[in-house]
């Protein structure tokens, strides 16, 4: 029996529960909280109880059992808190859902019970029901109870977990109840987690409901669009020569119907085909495929439609499956390719008219006979038309032996063509015998030449024998040639050869032809069966022969010069020498100016504890504080001591600074100390500049880069890099603490260094170091000493925001510069002062601060320190602080050269106060001796790398506290100091101690090229020997990005890596001044890589960003960015020769929205790529664009095109595919016309398939046409930078054959539908251009090999440049 009762509970009611007999058939209960239940309820019990033949009055007195308390029943004899029932029905109202119905049921096992919940949408009025909260079937047993009751208050129970899980509602639960919660219930929901059904524990679950059905309807939509899409591509056409193998299911095209194609002129694919041939080296490292290899290769192969024996022949010279495959399509003549690997609409010997009929005949004539159309053409002009001459030479060509094809071909017209009347008679006594003979079989067809049908056995096909009268016959073999329907063309070549070969051994000077004939009916089976190789009919097959053999690529012995070792020796006459001058020096009274100075420094106290720990330890690590002099004095102590020690001529000390200025400064400070020049005894070397004499200079300060850069080139292996610094007995690398990309790659160095040279001294320095773990880092090779300096600054006083606000009396958005001559009213103005200034630079703020330090200080000398993070916010502070009276503002960062720098040190004009605003370059190692207050920002842009999308971002971020101690040092290095701090104490607190390695937060693409380039093939087992190893993901895609950069194939650096391996650029900039001096555009290419460095030079103002976006596109329309930087470069160069008035030129700069100052940046940094390339040994030392002698390296300057691919080239895989939308036609007079897609519609998507959108800054951003004969195939982009949509920026497109031959590696896809690039951009075409181009890459690999190696370059090299320059230029056709 079912009892149904009405939607409610009854856990709210006081009485108890009747209890219910044994034998009672309730198997199915439905409990409710209507009135009318307890009458219903005891109605039931007496009709039951009647039915067993028990009375119907109910029972009296002491028989009466006692009612069931259901809180003692659920909760327990003590419980006195809520049931389980009345939390939810209060769970329920709260959430205004309807009251909780259960469904209870029985079984042998028990009662069970289930909550269903009900929620009215309050708009709609729409009832929402959930199904039943029923436990999965292995928790089932959990549910029975032993009473209705008890399931019901369990189900509640289920169901409050269900939906309040992560709330701690079970501790308002009975204790049995709240270990279910904390038990069963937790260990079921992890596993529903687990299996994918966490939604199910939402705490809204009518929600959860709705978007789960949401998410299945649109899940069969999409289903429902892919099968309508998969529906549609069945209809379209296949892959030419693919057949449908599905009955029409699958469509081989899909992904592949709007992709762009790929063309090669005819002209143009004979050209590279001849080339490719005569030149390309197939398995230059000799490699020898096993048995295995061969045997899955051919196995392969021949179901791709080759034959056998081409693929043996082609895996005899090849190194892998894909260089047979393809070889095989280079070598294996057009008609007897496979369907799949031929261009669409592809049929043989059908070519386009000349005009000249008669010509065209002839050639047709005798390509029919199997010769390559091409070599008819040339030696039919070169005969003047002459067809049976041509056909002559052909056949000479043919059986030339292949070794001697650099000979040229056969001369016939040196043969005689008299006619002597005894051949002429043989020829036709012989062509009389053989009609007689053959009978119906001959044909004559003139007075010198037949046809005969052989009768081969075993072959149903047809063989039509022609045979043509030499010049001197029987002298001379006849010309003969073979037609048969359907018989590849180097087959028949085959036939010739060997029966040409046959008669030249044995039938000349006799009549031949009948023998001819009787040799090839019985030949033409086994030929057919084992035509022989390729290579033997290549010279007549195609328009040029190949060389017989690969021949692997030699390297020159490497030029560097390795230096001499050390000789220990003391005493030496050099070593006296150095003793002599250093005593008399100490003798002067400029000398003993500089040495009380000197001593008035803390690091002089312990000179001779910094000499024993060096001496004694390979390893000494120094701290000092700021204006302790451990920068300056302890080089000059280890040198003393040596030179005291008469081991001057021993003496060799490199200083590392992280810094171009701080290199520069301390060769000042340390030489005038010394009372010298700068380049005798103390010198420098930094990038493109230096000062040394060797076996003189004995203090050499270098930036880390130079250092490296000599371990680097030195010759790759470990014992290469000791053997480079033979000569140095002393290596400094101050600024540990810093712990730049370059110090930690050095200080591995130098750690292997140290095993092998036991008297090298290696000393770590820094104002603040860490020297427990580099002592740690160490202590395994070394010995390691620590020496420990304590500062001389003077007391400098701290002032944060607060003070500075109440100091100067700044007011955001006041008048009157942003500050008041008021004094701030109270606290709460402050605070709220600093509230709106919020966390950025406020530049009114730096100027009201420097205008208080002027005025406090008055008429005392001192300068003033300004701390940024870059050269934006210098140039933004100096423009604020300028109008200031009586201010010598200068700027101070690593971008200024040299020359610029050094105007920082001096004093300021007379009367004027010196404000220097700087980047963290003026940290550390410099002293700028009359700074007397600092400024600091907070603030330092560091770059910061996610390995997982490939993102780089430069970020400004608050400085370490250890960089803050150190601009505060600089307040207090001459006298007592202030030091301004432009953020609150509480923002200080939450700094970090230290910055993070560089190691960590910038790509590591440079750094294991330099590693690879010294010889390591274990890349990231190297990089995880560093102080702080680099995440193993940043590694592994870095060594990813060198191989599709084309810088390393496998673990083998190209001859592009090596290049790019001793060019200190970035990578992407020194790839593109490479290609650039390869194809002749080296200028253009120096400037496209100086503007990537700096920045471009137009400016964009808020107020006039369009009009800025026009002015730069106006220089290159639908150029791209990159171009029309490039063109508004040398518009600027070009006014600066025409007009020299630097007020002109600024008013140009203005009008066209360019910044003169970047341009002189950009001007700046092509001189030191100049200098960075001759260096490398790329350009010669006397590099003059104007020379005729270097004219060929800017030749194809202006060639848009040409600039456009190799950008794409020098960017790769930094590409973006473009994805047109359909073609849209617009009627006109004439007929439809093709409209331009409009620019939102044309979609961008990089090579993990995201789409990126163009930066609206870009000059591309609204373009709907492209330049180019061809539309383009991709975008290349320098930066991809993540805001509201994933952008790209600086950005120019590129065409097919620009990816083609500057992209990722190339795959030919075998059923017939194009290739692909880098495994991800198609492209449909002929699987042999695919060939030609990958074959082409090797070739322009083999040229920048010979510039590595110093050769000079010939006609060869010459033509493969032309040969590239042209395909990218004309997109592959002949004009």
């Amino acid at each position: 029996m079912v009892a149904q009762g009405k939607r409610g509970g009854s856990g709210g009611s006081k009485k108890s529960a009747v209890p219910q007999p044994q034998n009672t058939n309730d198997s199915y209960i439905v409990f409710s909280n209507a009135k009318d239940d307890a009458k219903n309820n005891k109605a039931s019990l007496k009709a039951s109880l009647s039915k067993d033949g028990v009375t119907g009055n109910p029972p009296t007195g002491e028989d009466v059992p006692k009612k069931p308390d259901t809180k003692k029943l659920i909760g327990g004899p003590s419980w006195t808190g809520k049931l389980p029932v009345n939390i939810l029905s209060e769970h329920c109202q709260k959430q205004r859902w309807e009251k909780p119905e259960y469904t209870t049921a029985k079984s042998p096992e028990g009662f069970s019970s289930m909550v269903i919940l009900k929620a009215m949408n309050s708009k709609t009025k729409e009832m929402s029901v959930l199904p039943p909260f029923k436990l999965p079937q292995t928790y089932k047993h959990l549910a029975m109870q032993p009473t209705a009751v008890e399931a019901r208050h369990f189900a509640a129970t289920y169901a409050l977990f269900r939906v309040c899980s992560m709330r701690n509602i079970h501790m308002m639960l009975p204790p049995n109840y709240r270990d279910l919660w904390k038990g069963e219930f937790e260990e079921l929901k992890k596993e529903d987690i687990k299996d994918g059904k966490g939604w199910i524990y939402e705490a809204d679950p009518f929600a959860a409901k709705h978007e789960r059905e949401e998410a299945q309807a649109l899940i069969a939509k999409k289903r429902f669009d892919r099968e309508k899409q998969r529906a549609k591509e069945a209809d379209q056409p296949l892959a030419p020569g693919v057949p449908n193998m599905n009955g029409g299911q699958r469509n081989n095209m899909r992904g592949w119907t709007k992709v762009s194609k790929v063309e090669m002129g005819k002209r143009t694919r004979v050209q590279v085909e001849h080339m490719v041939r005569r030149h390309a080296v197939w398995n230059p490292q000799g490699i020898v495929l096993s048995e295995f290899q061969r045997r899955n290769t051919v196995t392969e192969l021949v179901e791709l439609g080759f034959r056998k024996s081409h693929i043996e022949e082609a895996a005899e010279q090849c190194k892998d499956r894909e260089e047979t495959l393809e070889w095989l399509l280079i070598h294996v003549p057009e008609d007897d390719l496979p369907r799949w690997s031929l261009p669409e609409g592809y049929v043989a010997g059908i070519s386009m008219a000349s005009g000249n009929i008669k010509r065209e005949a002839s050639i047709k004539r005798l390509s029919d006979s199997g010769y390559a159309a091409e070599t008819c053409e040339q030696l039919l002009d070169e005969y003047n038309g002459n067809e049976g001459m041509t056909a002559e030479a052909l056949q000479n060509l043919l059986f030339q032996n292949i070794a001697d094809n650099n000979q040229g071909f056969h001369d016939i017209s040196d043969l005689s063509i008299s006619f002597k009347t005894e051949g002429d008679e043989v020829w036709k006594e012989e062509l009389e015998t053989l009609q007689s003979i053959y009978g119906y079989r001959f044909r004559k067809l003139s007075s010198d030449m037949c046809q005969i049908e052989l009768e081969v056995p075993r072959s149903k096909d047809s063989f039509i024998l022609s045979i043509r009268k030499s010049s001197i016959y029987p002298s001379t073999i006849p010309v003969v040639s073979i037609s048969s329907p359907g018989l590849p063309a180097y087959i028949r070549l085959s036939m010739y050869r060997q029966v040409i070969s046959y008669a030249k051994d044995n039938l000349l000077n006799q009549p031949m032809v009948f023998n001819l004939v009787d040799w090839l009916e019985s030949e033409i089976p086994r030929i057919i069966g084992n035509p022989g190789k390729l290579r033997d009919i290549s010279a007549a097959a195609t328009t040029a022969s190949e060389a017989s053999q690969a021949q692997t690529t030699k390297r020159r012995n490497n030029l560097w010069r390795r230096p001499p070792h050390i000789q220990w020796k003391p005493g030496n006459s050099e070593s006296m020498k150095i003793l002599s001058q250093w005593q008399a020096r100490q003798m002067t009274s400029q000398q003993c100016k500089m040495l009380t100075g000197r001593k008035s420094l803390p690091a002089w106290s312990l000179r001779e504890a910094i000499v024993k720990v060096v001496e004694k330890n390979q390893v000494t690590i120094i701290s000092g504080e700021t204006g302790s002099g451990k920068s300056t004095q302890s080089v000059q102590f280890i040198l003393d001591d040596m030179i005291q020690r008469q081991l001057g001529s021993a003496a060799n000390i490199i200083c590392t600074q992280p810094r171009r200025i701080s290199a520069l400064g301390l060769a000042d400070r340390v030489s005038d100390e010394r009372c010298g020049v700068v380049g005798d005894e103390v010198g420098y070397a930094i990038r493109g500049e230096s000062k040394q004499k060797p076996g003189i200079t004995k203090i050499t300060f270098v930036t880390t880069g130079v250092l490296l850069r000599r371990l680097q080139t030195s010759g790759g292996s470990t014992d290469d890099v000791v053997a480079a610094l033979a000569d140095v007995s002393h290596v400094v690398v101050d600024e540990v603490h810093e712990r730049s990309l370059d110090t930690d790659f050095l200080l591995i160095l130098l750690r292997s260094v140290l095993i092998q040279r036991k008297d090298l001294k290696v000393i770590l320095m820094s104002a603040t170091l860490d020297a427990g773990v580099f002592e740690n880092y160490f202590i395994d090779n070394a010995s390691v000493g620590k020496i420990e300096i304590h500062g001389r600054t003077f007391p400098v006083d701290d002032f944060y925001l607060d003070d500075v606000v109440s100091m100067t009396n700044f007011k955001p958005g006041s008048r009157n510069g942003d500050y008041d001559e008021e004094p701030a009213s109270d606290g709460q103005s402050v605070a709220s002062t600093i509230q709106a200034l919020g966390m950025r630079i406020n530049y009114n703020l730096i100027a009201a601060t420097v205008s208080a330090i002027d005025a406090q200080l008055g008429s005392l000398e001192g300068g003033i320190l300004v701390f940024l993070p870059g050269v934006m916010e210098i140039n933004r502070t100096l423009d604020a602080i300028r109008p200031l009276p009586n201010i010598h503002a200068l700027p101070l960062h690593a971008s200024l050269m040299s020359s610029e720098q050094r105007r920082v040190f001096p004093p300021a004009p007379r009367g004027k106060r010196k404000v220097i605003a700087a980047t963290n370059v003026a940290e550390t190692s410099i002293t700028i001796e009359d700074i007397v207050a600092v400024i600091d920002t907070g603030k330092v842009k560091e770059t910061s790398f996610d390995p997982q999308n490939n993102m780089v971002k430069l970020e400004e971020v608050w400085a370490s506290r250890a960089a803050c101690k150190q601009r505060r040092g600089r307040a207090g290095r001459v006298r007592a100091g202030k030091c301004y701090k432009l953020y609150t104490r509480n923002a200080e607190a939450k700094m970090a101690e230290r910055p993070e390695p560089e190691i960590r937060r910038v790509p590591l693409e440079q750094l294991c090229l330099s590693v690879r380039a010294m010889g390591i093939k274990d890349i990231p087992s190297f990089l995880s020997s560093t102080l702080t190893p680099p995440e193993g993901m940043a590694v592994e895609g870095a060594i990813d990005l060198l191989g599709k950069m084309g810088a390393l194939e496998g673990d083998e650096l190209t001859a592009l890596g090596q290049h790019l391996a001793m060019i200190p650029a970035d990578l992407r900039c020194g790839k593109l001044m490479v290609y650039g001096a390869i194809f002749g555009c080296l200028e253009a290419t120096l400037t496209i890589a100086s503007i990537l460095t700096i920045k471009s030079p137009f400016v964009s103002p808020q107020t006039a960003r369009e009009e800025s976006k026009a002015a730069r596109a106006a220089f290159a329309p639908s150029q791209g960015d990159l171009l029309a930087d490039l063109a508004a470069f040398d518009a600027w160069l070009d006014q600066r020769r025409s007009t020299p008035s630097y007020r002109t030129i600024r008013s140009w700069c203005d009008t066209h929205f360019l910044s003169s100052q970047t341009l002189s940046d950009i001007s700046s940094t092509r001189s030191q790529y100049v200098v960075s390339l001759s260096e490398a040994g790329f350009l010669p030392a006397s590099y003059d664009p104007s020379s005729s002698a270097t004219s060929h390296l800017n030749t194809h300057n202006d060639s848009l095109p040409l600039l456009r691919a190799l950008i794409a080239a020098a960017f790769n895989p930094q590409l973006a595919r473009i994805e047109f939308p359909s073609t849209k036609y617009a009627a006109s007079i004439s007929g439809a016309v093709a409209l331009d897609p409009e620019a939102r519609t044309i979609k961008y998507f990089t090579p993990d398939s995201s789409r990126v959108f163009i930066h609206p800054s870009s000059t591309l951003f609204d373009a709907q046409v492209f330049p180019g004969a061809a539309p383009p195939v991709c975008l290349a982009y320098f930066s991809k930078i993540a805001t509201s949509k994933v952008f790209v920026r600086d950005l120019v497109p590129c065409g097919g054959y620009a990816a083609l031959m500057f992209g990722g590696r190339l795959e030919l896809d075998t059923l017939g539908r194009g290739i692909v690039i880098g495994g991800w951009l198609r492209m449909r075409g002929w699987a042999r251009i695919g060939v030609l181009v990958g074959r082409l890459r090797g070739m322009v690999d083999e040229v920048l090999r010979k510039r590595i190696d110093g050769g000079t370059w010939g006609s060869e090299d010459e033509e493969v440049v032309g040969v590239v320059r042209r395909l990218v230029e004309l997109e592959g056709m002949d004009r």
